[in-house]
């Protein structure tokens, strides 16, 4: 791979950036390895996001890339309807294995905005397949993400991603955020008030009737809009209530999916089991896209009563792709045999304690943990909303730290592999960066 700086970088429209600024001033990455990328100038930066969100492992794994090399050498490629390859069976067994068999089926996808596409659909068609066909309603959260395809984007409640592209899918409604400065400032964990939000449910369940709703969707931590933490029971409450309605519940467990909780997945570490969950990322370690679908089995055996054929129209050239499943089942022998699970337990206190460390610094007026999750609020610049954050990730990078940032918040998800001489270096920089911060 070129590990100069290119001839040109016009052609290029680059996802989610800012691409005058980035292309004014850019910041390139050239390799990868443990906790570091390198950059194109040979400095290092230590990887406080996970890459985005999605390398649980940290970079570069021996026996990933080993499994990715002698896939490609084997079977580039292979399709999934109406043919098969043995990695994609292996690969789910082992997924339900994973999920400590709390479901009985996984559907492949190539993303996380796919994923929940997928999972949205399975909804509308299963209650059409159990002769309920009009339960159409899909209800998501403010502040939620669901991707960026027009499903994802419909349910979710970022008012950015949303405004350029219509009125989008009709008949959805969405709960209110669980964020409350006022009431939940500086929390470890779950924070103590919010649980009365799910009770909105029933609001719009008066309001449209539940005969008519299909499915609620969330996220058990929102992430991309700055690591929102459900309140304690919140989600639980979401559960009773769907359960007494009828109404499926999905969690996108996207970004804390595969430890990010220190938990196989959110549903664990909340004791809240959701009907259908959305996969990607950590999945494969960020090494080949790839996402997935998990069904409780119910919902399958409802498709596979239906005459014989072809049950579910859907699907993706790409699903269940050999090298991606080799990918995949090569991180879950890296969680098994590195323990990354038990890790990123063991850091979790050293964690919160040094984010926490960062209370009473120039414009912070929030932080927030979970797991091997941050959320640091800044004060927004008067007029300029989103700026004072951005300036943040820029300097950062600048001094040897890869953040994220969204809006004014500072959002935190190092590889799962961290030791305390990382977290140290992290919060180190990251002090002094905030300290001069105008």
């Amino acid at each position: 791979m070129n590990q100069a700086r290119p001839a040109s970088m016009s052609a290029f429209w680059m996802p989610f950036t800012n691409n005058r600024d980035f292309k004014a001033n850019p910041r390139l990455l050239v390799s990868a390895d443990g906790m570091y990328y390198k950059d194109v100038d040979g400095n290092q930066v230590l990887d406080g996001a996970a890459g985005l969100w999605c390398v649980p492992c940290g970079h570069n794994q021996p026996k990933i890339v080993a499994a990715v090399r002698e896939m490609v050498g084997q079977l580039d490629f292979a399709p999934t309807f109406q043919m098969g390859h043995p990695a994609a069976f292996d690969l789910a067994e082992q997924l339900m294995d994973f999920t400590g068999h709390k479901f009985g089926h996984v559907f492949y996808t190539n993303s996380g905005s796919e994923a929940v596409d997928t999972a949205l659909k399975m909804a509308l068609a299963y209650h059409r397949a159990r002769g309920e066909g009009q339960r159409t309603r899909l209800i998501g959260r403010e502040r939620g993400y669901h991707g960026v395809g027009f499903g994802g984007l419909s349910v979710g409640g970022i008012g950015g991603n949303r405004k350029s592209f219509g009125p989008l899918l009709p008949g959805v409604d969405h709960l209110p955020h669980t964020h409350n400065l006022d009431l939940n400032a500086y929390t470890r964990g779950e924070p103590e008030h919010g649980v009365n939000l799910a009770d909105e449910l029933e609001r719009i369940v008066a309001l449209h009737d539940a005969s008519n709703i299909a499915a609620v969707i969330v996220e058990p931590v929102a992430g991309s809009t700055g690591v929102l933490i459900p309140p304690k029971g919140y989600l639980k409450r979401l559960r009773e209530l769907c359960d007494k309605h009828g109404i499926l519940l999905i969690f996108d467990e996207v970004i804390t999916g595969f430890g990010r909780l220190t938990t196989p997945f959110a549903a664990d570490y909340f004791g809240v089991e959701p009907d259908l969950m959305t996969t990607a990322k950590g999945l494969t370690n960020g090494v080949i896209p790839m996402g997935a679908v998990f069904s409780k089995a119910h919902i399958h055996d409802a498709f596979m009563n239906a005459p014989a054929g072809i049950e579910l129209f859907h699907g993706y050239t790409y699903s269940g792709h050999p090298i991606a499943c080799a990918a995949a089942l090569a991180t879950l022998e890296v969680f098994k045999e590195q323990d990354i699970l038990g890790h990123a337990a063991a850091m979790q206190q050293y964690w919160a304690d040094a984010v926490h460390s960062l209370k009473g610094l120039p414009h912070v007026i929030d932080i927030r943990t979970i797991g091997l999750i941050a959320g640091i609020e800044l004060s927004p610049i008067a007029g300029k909303p989103g700026a004072r954050a951005f300036a943040a990730f820029k300097q950062a990078f600048a001094d040897g730290v890869l953040i994220r940032v969204t809006g004014d918040i500072i959002a935190l998800s190092p590889p799962l592999v961290l030791e305390k001489q990382h977290i140290d270096e992290l919060f180190g920089k990251l002090s002094t960066v905030l300290k001069n911060l105008d």
